[in-house]
């Protein structure tokens, strides 16, 4: 902070500038548009891993549900674009037309309260934002206020996600069940199935987890992100200077669900659907080896751990169907026993001393030299 106002270092720009390089110029130039779409699909992980460098890593709070904002903001988007797909004209062969076919097949003849407003996409983008915050303060003031936290909070989270995947399954005839909210066409009459969408649908996502990276960054250097460090090292010494310590676990968990949130509606728009899979335990748990990989203190390793577990895994699938498990496992437990700092911590070992000396390196004068009076007589 210098007078006043936030500055990223030097270190900071250049990282973001190698993050937006590869996003916006390498991968879109070494790739086709298949893979690119699946490299979308990873970045929309990003998000939440970002989102758990500042409440695990900074915050000292283990979630493991953040797939539950993940599936929120998912879902959100995805009954906007079902409902746009679902006109009258669009449905006639069914029983009952102008609504989803999933509700048809389960005999609902109208279309239930609670989605009527999704027909807005200003009300779709406004509930992105703020169902997923609403829900982690239900759930972070009354864990925190109470002083829950550690393995308790984690299992609590895990157990929500797990309520929340039976919910959507069981609700099939108003959430589409196992199957989700499929067959998903445009986006206020924009195919987004086409090639040339998914490309803008790339780089929007790209431009989002930019923005996302930069105000997360402002967040660290601030006096939140210094006090969000203090209260994961020494809680009590911050709570007995006068700091409602509950107050900022609320607002990290809060903001860390709405980062999950965007991901999960940037995932709807790239991937074109949304199921209870993405929900539940596993995808939750998978979100935060992204992140333990990547580093838990880098917002930055994050990108690269979400990209780097994911590739390995669509690698490893792909060669090896039977073992890829296995070696997605044995992946993690390399990097947490070799590197239990992720590769943020390689980078800053191997990488950082010979970059800053790069950064800091001072530039030669172009002033002429002094001439030395003695010389001159």
């Amino acid at each position: 902070m210098t007078n006043g106002k936030f500055v990223l270092s030097r270190q900071d720009l250049l990282g973001l500038a190698v993050v937006a390089a590869l996003i916006f110029i390498v991968l879109p130039l070494s790739t086709d548009i298949f893979r690119l779409n699946l490299i979308g699909k990873y970045l929309t992980y990003s998000f939440v891993a970002i989102g758990l460098v500042l409440c695990w890593g900074m915050g000292g709070i283990l979630s493991l549900g953040q797939g539950v904002f993940f599936g929120i903001g998912g879902y959100c988007m995805a009954m906007f674009l079902k409902l746009e797909a679902s006109t009258p004209e669009a449905t006639k062969i069914q029983s009952t037309p102008g609504i989803p076919d999933f509700m048809d097949w389960n005999q609902i003849t109208h279309l239930p309260w609670f989605w009527e407003p999704f027909h807005s996409l200003t009300f779709t983008v406004i509930a992105i934002f703020v169902l997923p915050a609403l829900f982690a303060f239900v759930v972070g003031a009354a864990m925190f206020k109470r002083r829950v936290g550690g393995v308790y909070f984690a299992i609590i989270t895990q157990a929500i996600a797990a309520i929340l995947t039976i919910l959507i399954i069981g609700q099939q005839g108003y959430t589409g069940g196992v199957n989700g909210i499929t067959d998903l066409r445009t986006m206020l009459g924009w195919d987004i199935r086409t090639d040339s969408a998914k490309y803008i649908l790339y780089f929007l996502n790209g431009a989002l987890l930019i923005g996302v990276l930069i105000t997360c960054q402002f967040v660290l250097r601030s006096k939140l992100g210094r006090l969000l460090v203090a209260v994961r090292d020494k809680e009590d010494r911050v709570r007995f200077s006068g700091y409602d310590v509950a107050n900022f676990k609320i607002f990290v968990y809060c903001f860390a669900a709405v980062l999950s949130a965007i991901g999960g509606a940037m995932f709807t728009l790239q991937v074109g659907f949304m199921s209870p899979s993405f929900v539940g335990i596993v995808p939750s748990i998978e979100m935060v080896i992204y992140c333990a990989v990547g580093g838990r203190l880098s917002i930055l390793g994050a990108v690269y751990g979400t990209l780097l577990v994911n590739f390995a895994k669509t690698t490893f699938s792909e060669t090896f169907p039977e073992l890829w498990l296995f070696g997605l496992g044995g992946l993690f437990i390399a990097v947490v026993l070799i590197f239990p700092n992720g590769l943020a911590g390689v980078y800053r070992s191997q990488l950082a001393p010979w970059v800053n000396r790069w950064i800091e390196k001072p530039e030669p004068s172009t002033k002429p030299p002094l001439e030395d009076p003695q010389a001159a007589e």
